[in-house]
C-alpha cells in the first residue's frame, strides 16, 4: 500500500506545494504529539483527494521549517497553489482538522 502522506524535502517542497491545496505537517520523530497527530493525518489524508498531504521532519529540513517560521510542532499549514492560507499548531482531534481543512481549503 503506498503512504498517502508524502515526505518533503528542501528540494522538492516549493514544487510540491505549487498547484492546489496542499497540507503539510511539520513534525519531527522525538515529538510526542506528532506522533500521536501522524496517524489522524494519513486518516484524514485517504478520504480525502482533493487535497495533497505531505510532511517535513523539522530536525532534517530545518531550512524549509525556518523559511515558515515553524517554533512549534506539530504545525500544520495548509497552502493554496503556493500560498500559507492558514495553520494549525499543536496536536487536533481528525474532526477538527477536516473541519479546518474544509473552511480554508
Amino acid at each position: 500500500m503506498r503512504m498517502a502522506v508524502k515526505e518533503l524535502n528542501g528540494k522538492t517542497f516549493d514544487a510540491e506545494i505549487a498547484k492546489g491545496t496542499v497540507l503539510v505537517d511539520f513534525w519531527a520523530p522525538w515529538c510526542g504529539p506528532c506522533k500521536m497527530l501522524a496517524p489522524v493525518i494519513e486518516e484524514i489524508s485517504e478520504g480525502n483527494k482533493a487535497v495533497k498531504f505531505c510532511k517535513v521532519e523539522t530536525g532534517a529540513e530545518q531550512e524549509v521549517a525556518g523559511k515558515f517560521g515553524v517554533m512549534s510542532i506539530p504545525t500544520l499549514i495548509l497552502f493554496k497553489d503556493g500560498e500559507e492560507v492558514d495553520r494549525l499548531i499543536g496536536a487536533y482531534p481528525k474532526e477538527i482538522i477536516e473541519k479546518w481543512i474544509k473552511e480554508k481549503g
